[in-house]
């Protein structure tokens, strides 16, 4: 009911480009956000996600996020998993998109799950070098075999917690950085801190499930305030942020 309340909100205050005065902005909504291109990797996409949905193997779940609304268990199926937590046909074809138009070359992902995304970013640049940090020794297992069988190879799986990973991993700089791993406010706020300093004035930072729950809804608008932030995107699904210093700060709501 919270985010079906949330979502009618989001739709009285969403617009589309013409609604949107920042240049920057604009081109990133027409040249990507609204692109109908028919790109041949989608096929590549839909390839590795139908090879998750007609995997019947389980695998036990270590879980050290904020929990499934879905699964009782820890023991879950691939293909259910893949069904009802992995990265949607539209996001994936959007995460393509969005590596595409920005061209990042170093990449950190909070959060691997079975590297659906993973695997979108990878082949959306392959000048991209992902590090993917996961919790779940099962999981990583699992993925680190499913992205060799796609032939993905510049991604570095890493087997952590995030709070035993990000003090090694922050003093780096990247271009893109998708959280997905904890929707909680507190984690997804320390997260955020931890990371902050390693953007430089093109990164863009991506946090899934922004509208999850009030706790999220609460860190994203925390998230907005930051001094570093200049303009953020609110999609519904996913918030993009951005440390541009030449940009007015301002906040974008937007219609996919």
């Amino acid at each position: 009911m919270f985010q079906i309340i949330e979502y009618i909100k989001f739709l009285f205050k969403s617009t589309n480009q013409h609604g949107v005065h920042s240049p920057f902005v604009y081109d990133l909504i027409t040249k990507c956000f609204y692109d109908k291109t028919k790109y041949n990797d989608y096929a590549k996409l839909s390839s590795y996600r139908n090879a998750l949905l007609k995997n019947t193997q389980s695998i036990d779940i270590t879980d050290f996020g904020s929990g499934s609304r879905v699964f009782k268990s820890n023991s879950r199926a691939i293909k259910a998993m893949a069904k009802t937590s992995g990265t949607s046909v539209k996001r994936s074809q959007l995460l393509y998109r969005l590596v595409r138009y920005f061209k990042p070359e170093h990449t950190l992902e909070l959060g691997t799950s079975l590297g659906i995304a993973t695997h979108v970013m990878a082949l959306a640049n392959s000048k991209n070098k992902i590090t993917s940090v996961e919790g779940c020794p099962n999981t990583v297992t699992f993925t680190k075999q499913q992205l060799d069988d796609f032939n993905i190879n510049n991604v570095t799986l890493e087997n952590s917690e995030f709070e035993t990973s990000l003090p090694k991993l922050k003093d780096n700089t990247y271009d893109l950085v998708f959280f997905d791993g904890n929707h909680n406010k507190e984690a997804t706020l320390h997260y955020f801190n931890e990371l902050v300093e390693s953007a430089h004035n093109d990164s863009v930072f991506i946090f899934d499930d922004i509208h999850w729950s009030k706790d999220m809804v609460n860190a994203w608008e925390t998230i907005k305030a930051h001094p570093k932030v200049t303009v953020t995107i609110d999609t519904f699904f996913w918030g993009f942020v951005h440390f541009r210093k030449e940009q007015v700060k301002e906040n974008f709501v937007i219609r996919l």
